[in-house]
């Protein structure tokens, strides 16, 4: 089975990640996009997972620049409670204080059209539920 776009929705056996992370990597790669050179998946910007107080971003772009990408898996983000919704804004607000944009992509979305919205995400557009899209 595959996206709308076309992509395949299931992720190799040797990814570390989840799904909707990896559609949109896959999409990424489908526009031309190199990880290591444009962009890094599962940057510990914010001190990683082992610091208290840090998260992982999901991708963070050098290319384009100050751009930031964390992918919103419906149970975790929005199923769960408040408090997963204002860690998410923290982290989005103390980014914008470092000068990055951080856009958030919903799983959601990404099975309906990962081509799409990775390139809405990739225009600093921001069309997740957090995002009020």
């Amino acid at each position: 089975m595959t996206t709308q776009s076309g992509i395949q929705l299931s992720a190799p056996a040797e990814w570390q990640g989840s799904l909707p992370e990896w559609l949109f990597y896959s999409s990424l790669i489908r526009l031309g996009y190199t990880d290591g050179q444009d962009f890094t998946y599962q940057n510990p910007l914010m001190g990683g997972r082992l610091d208290k107080g840090g998260a992982i971003i999901d991708f963070l772009f050098y290319n384009p620049p100050n751009l930031a990408v964390n992918v919103q898996g419906t149970y975790y983000h929005y199923e769960l409670g408040s408090e997963t919704r204002a860690r998410d804004i923290m982290i989005r607000e103390s980014l914008a204080g470092q000068g990055i944009t951080l856009i958030f992509v919903d799983e959601d979305d990404l099975l309906q059209d990962a081509l799409g919205i990775t390139r809405d995400a990739l225009n600093y557009q921001d069309k997740s539920r957090l995002g009020g899209g």
